[in-house]
């Protein structure tokens, strides 16, 4: 048995509202004799003649009435599906979205981001996982609904990206240290003991490269994973930390921060989500809010 011609269900319902051959082909903008033709159809299909002569008009069977209801619902919900999605009511959304990022993002950008999803969508949460690659897989598998980073050719060719804020690094040391006072130099800069940061196991980063080019090299008195480990360790020690500026903004309260005494490429850092949730409504509203957060915030 072939399967039905659902475009008739749209013919039907506009047949059983008008009553009338003529005004129904004149709202699908078929002509009479399509009109009729696809009545036809409908009959065959139906096994019922559905619109029956009565005087001048036409008036509906009882299987027509039967089905009056039910079609013009199934016309209607095929309507809403194939609509674009509407802006969401954002004040009944319940869900969590999980975002992968690097904790400098989230200790500096998060709690202005929080503070803003409640008060526009207060049943939304926000999931904050560490970012230890550039791997893209999670974001592909749907695990992830977005991530901030640079982007880099590790990531899938289908991530689609948005620039969020350019950013460099600085030198940061705690209050009263010996480096807070005066301009300083590559030669003081190099002299110091220094945190090294590193997620991957690199011992080598752009810092290391731009000094290495003026024949200088720093020492590493202690590694960690993350920005705000070494901010914190600067901050109670006399080490160095270099850390991105605008990552690190909240974290370095308090603290001498300064211009490193050589120059380091600036780097753009982007927000990074899979084309499967492009059209999401409430997705491009929580896109829109990061990007939003990041350009109030210095």
């Amino acid at each position: 048995m072939s399967a039905p011609d659902l475009n008739l269900l749209v013919t039907l319902d506009v047949l059983l509202s008008e009553g009338n051959v003529t005004r129904a082909a004149k709202r699908l903008h078929l002509s009479p004799s399509a009109m009729s033709r696809a009545l036809a159809r409908l009959r065959e299909t139906t096994g019922d003649p559905l619109l029956v002569r009565a005087g001048r008009g036409l008036v509906p069977t009882p299987r027509a009435l039967e089905l009056g209801a039910r079609v013009s619902q199934l016309v209607q919900d095929a309507q809403s599906v194939l609509r674009p999605a509407e802006a969401p009511d954002l004040q009944r959304v319940v869900r969590t979205f999980t975002v992968r990022t690097s904790e400098g993002f989230a200790e500096n950008f998060g709690p202005d981001l929080i503070a803003q999803t409640r008060m526009e969508a207060p049943g939304v949460r926000l999931r904050f996982v560490q970012k230890l690659d550039k791997d893209s897989a999670q974001l592909r598998e749907g695990a992830v609904d977005l991530e901030t980073g640079v982007v880099a050719s590790a990531m899938g060719p289908e991530v689609r990206a948005q620039s969020l804020f350019r950013d460099r690094f600085v030198g940061v040391v705690r209050a009263g240290h010996a480096l807070s006072q005066g301009k300083i130099t590559s030669a003081q800069y190099a002299a110091g003991q220094h945190i090294g940061i590193t997620r991957q196991g690199l011992e080598m980063g752009p810092i290391d490269e731009a000094m290495r080019a003026l024949g200088l090299e720093r020492a590493i008195a202690a590694t960690v994973g993350g920005f705000s480990t070494a901010v914190a360790l600067a901050r109670a020690s006399d080490l160095i930390a270099s850390v991105p500026e605008r990552h690190t903004g909240n974290l370095r309260a308090g603290m001498h921060t300064f211009a490193l005494p050589f120059a380091t490429p600036g780097f753009t850092v982007s927000l990074l989500w899979h084309p499967r949730f492009q059209a999401d409504a409430a997705h491009r509203w929580l896109r829109e809010m990061v990007v939003k957060t990041c350009a109030l915030r210095p």
